[in-house]
């Protein structure tokens, strides 16, 4: 069956420098037949979309018409199989460049150090210079003259433009004046100022401009490149998470091969020693330990897990031996899914971006222009022709469309890469705009706000009758072997109140009472675990316990030795320890929280309590919860929804902005434009301070990209900047711009109040509303 619909290409383009760049590859692009492009300075890709007929030879076709490189990336590899090479990519090229740079300074240095201190002038020192110049201008400024030449065989022109237009006409310059101007002469000296002068000059040779612009120039990318690098960094750490093999379980349970993870198949069996990381998704099989999952979702607590738990792959095995079947592998795996989003993510491009490259597309021309008219009025005005080109070579040097280019892209680069760090997967730049303008955040219950797991939260006993672990211990055993979901939660906390390496005791003539409850015989006592429904005669404490049961919507089971009632069990949907904070937390940044579920109004309103939750949405359907979006967004919220079900899909569509937690079903995690890797509701309280850190960085970066140009391009237009200083003006705000976008990748340290601090802090000297001891209030049906 063939594809119908238009189809997505990813392309890696070479020898863009600049947004001048950008913008000519993607109208070029957008001039084939329904196609559209975006393209990404900093990460010097291209994703088009096209028709499925169109084959990728004719959109790499367009691209080197309009004077560029492209090629398909690789096909990608694993994580774990790509962590051999993460960061090697293009390192020839940058060893290329380090060459360059340092061939280039060696020649340049002694130039710039004649031309500035006339008391080391000698005899025919002008000659040395040129002499050494020469090759500068010509090899070490070749990048900038290739470019330059595409463009014109193109009639484009770009930041390359005018540094190769600006190098040539100092070189070529001073070449007239030591051949023909008087500047040759044996005894002749040079004043530096820091300033051109009006005087015609003729003498005065510019041979260090002409090798001090490559030089910063080169300079510049070079410290630029390493910056962008570093804002890449954590999408390579991901690719450096993943096992590189396993060892696999012999059909005697032992040790036995081990193989790289690439020949791992689902279904096969692996251990996982103390120390290492599990080598893919999987099912613990045998053993029981403590998984670090702080490199994969940022949870900070181990997470304990024994036989039938869901493990994934990176995480560190922090206690003792597991066996481990493989449930996914390869590209089937969280890690690589998380690796995918991380990408795709930073192929987007911004609206404010889209503005930036607008600008930067006609940008270049005008600075042409610019120079033209600065060159053309000095001379008509009678200054020497040394002054005029001077002055005009100075204005195509110092103006710099990268700085614009860079402004959003790498803070965006940056951005996506802590959000994956921090366990945030970001869908596309857009996601973070629209997250900046949120004032209401609608959070889902099951699942979302709790956990979604029935756990046992409160165990009350009879005074002078059995302990409370002892009944808890013949309850388990009598329950192990119910299916439903209440009889499992008993089970698993008698499990772990036995303890590792303790069974339970074998229940004997079990039997399940429909729409009643479970039986069996324990150690020689008739065991019964029931609802609670039928039962009038009950001691005090246990009708008290049901009491609280039912105000705080949990399920209550009463447990019955040899006919006598002795315990009740709450069992119940317990909330998030982190809902409370993260609620807390998001009202003191001013965003209200609201709980829309389709539970009835009493276990709605026993979360809503917990989580400090006062606007409430109960027993609304599927389609309910996106009228009440909806209706939010029709009263002037911008709204973002959180959510992990099936039946939130299309409230996380119709939302402003979509959040879908990681353990949530596919179609929620597809309709949402964020998903939350850790079952951490504090994800979404770090989710809106590092998009308000990111839209300030943005904001910061463009201002100075355009307040220095609005700055230097007057100077140098009058005559107050020299064209080599320039150069290492125009280097540095490309460099700056880079810098600030890396301060993303270091931990908030001023995004709003952390845990603990201030009104909205997380410490623990408040406590949750209603909260009994234990910490849990939770919420199940009937039983």
């Amino acid at each position: 069956m063939t594809a119908t619909g238009p189809v997505t290409t990813d392309l890696v383009v070479g020898g863009m420098t600049c947004a001048a760049c950008v913008g000519r590859v993607e109208k070029k692009l957008a001039r084939l037949p329904d196609v559209t492009a975006s393209v990404n300075l900093a990460t010097g890709r291209a994703r088009v979309t096209h028709p499925p007929e169109m084959p990728a030879e004719q959109l790499i076709s367009a691209v080197e018409q309009a004077g560029y490189t492209a090629e398909l990336p690789p096909p990608p590899a694993p994580a774990a199989a790509g962590a051999a090479g993460a960061g090697t990519e293009g390192a020839p090229a940058r060893d290329a460049d380090r060459d360059r740079l340092l061939g280039t300074a060696a020649l340049a240095l002694p130039v710039m150090l004649l031309s500035m201190v006339p008391a080391w002038q000698f005899n025919h020192w002008q000659w040395l210079c040129f002499t050494l110049a020469a090759p500068v201008a010509v090899w070490g400024a070749w990048p900038f003259h290739r470019q330059a030449l595409r463009g014109l065989r193109h009639s484009a022109a770009t930041m390359d433009t005018l540094v190769s237009v600006g190098v040539a006409a100092s070189f070529l310059w001073s070449v007239y004046a030591l051949f023909l101007g008087g500047a040759g002469e044996q005894n002749m000296r040079m004043p530096f100022t820091w300033l051109p002068t009006a005087g015609d000059g003729i003498a005065h040779v510019y041979l260090e401009a002409a090798v001090g612009v490559p030089l910063f120039v080169l300079t510049g990318r070079y410290l630029e490149a390493h910056a962008r690098r570093g804002t890449g960094s954590a999408l390579r750490a991901l690719a450096e998470l993943g096992a590189k093999d396993v060892e696999l379980r012999d059909t005697n349970g032992h040790g036995g091969t081990r193989i790289p993870i690439a020949e791992l198949r689902v279904g096969q069996e692996f251990l996982v020693r103390p120390g290492e990381k599990v080598a893919t998704d999987g099912v613990v099989v045998e053993g029981s330990s403590a998984l670090d999952l702080s490199l994969v979702t940022g949870e900070s607590t181990p997470v304990e897990v024994g036989p039938g738990t869901t493990v994934v792959g990176a995480a560190v095995n922090s206690g003792g031996l597991l066996v481990v079947r493989a449930t996914a592998v390869g590209a089937d795996t969280q890690l690589d899914r998380i690796t995918r989003l991380v990408t795709d993510a930073q192929a987007g491009k911004a609206r404010i971006q889209r503005l930036a490259d607008s600008v930067a597309g006609v940008f270049v021309p005008a600075i042409v222009t610019v120079a033209a008219t600065v060159l053309s009025f000095w001379l008509g005005a009678g200054a020497g022709a040394e002054a005029a080109v001077t002055a005009a070579v100075a204005v195509l040097v110092v103006a710099c469309p990268c700085a614009l280019g860079l402004a959003t892209p790498t803070a965006f680069l940056a951005a996506t890469g802590r959000g994956a760090q921090l366990g945030i997967l970001i869908r596309e730049p857009e996601a973070l705009e629209r997250l900046r303008q949120v004032d209401t955040v609608v959070f889902d219950k099951t699942g979302t706000l709790t956990t979604g797991r029935m756990t046992l939260v409160e165990t009350t006993t009879v005074p002078e009758g059995p302990a409370a672990a002892d009944v808890l211990r013949l309850a388990g055993a009598v329950e192990h072997g119910s299916e439903h979901p209440i009889g499992r939660a008993v089970a698993a906390a008698a499990r772990r109140r036995a303890g590792e390496g303790t069974a339970l005791p074998a229940a004997e003539d079990f039997r399940a009472l429909p729409g009643v409850g479970v039986s069996g015989r324990v150690e020689g006592r008739e065991v019964r675990v029931i609802g609670p429904r039928g039962r009038s005669a009950l001691p005090d404490v246990l009708r008290q316990a049901l009491d609280r049961a039912e105000h705080a919507a949990h399920t209550a089971v009463v447990v019955e030795l040899d006919g006598r009632a002795v315990a009740v069990l709450a069992v119940g949907d317990t909330v998030r320890p982190s809902s409370y904070r993260a609620v807390r937390q998001l009202r003191a940044l001013g965003i209200e929280s609201v709980l829309l579920t389709g539970d009835g109004p009493a276990a709605a309103k026993a979360v809503a309590e917990q989580a400090g939750i006062t606007q409430v949405h109960a027993g609304v359907l599927p389609q309910g919860k996106a009228e009440i979006i909806t209706g939010l967004q029709a009263a002037g919220r911008r709204v973002a929804m959180v959510g992990d079900g099936v039946n939130d899909a299309a409230a996380l569509a119709v939302a402003d902005l979509g959040m879908a937690m990681g353990a949530g079903t596919d179609v929620a995690i597809g309709a949402a434009d964020i998903t939350l890797v850790r079952e951490d509701m504090a994800a979404v309280v770090e989710a809106v301070r590092l998009t308000r850190r990111t839209l300030r960085t943005i904001r910061a970066n463009l201002g100075w990209a355009f307040g220095y140009n609005i700055l230097t391009v007057p100077l140098a237009a009058t005559g107050w900047l020299d064209p080599m200083f320039a150069a290492l003006a125009m280097s540095a705000s490309s460099v700056l711009v880079v810098g600030n976008s890396l301060r993303l990748l270091a931990p908030s340290s001023g995004g709003g109040p952390g845990p603990g601090s201030g009104p909205g802090g997380g410490g623990r000297s408040g406590r949750t509303p209603g909260r009994r001891q234990g910490g849990e209030r939770s919420l199940a049906g009937a039983r």
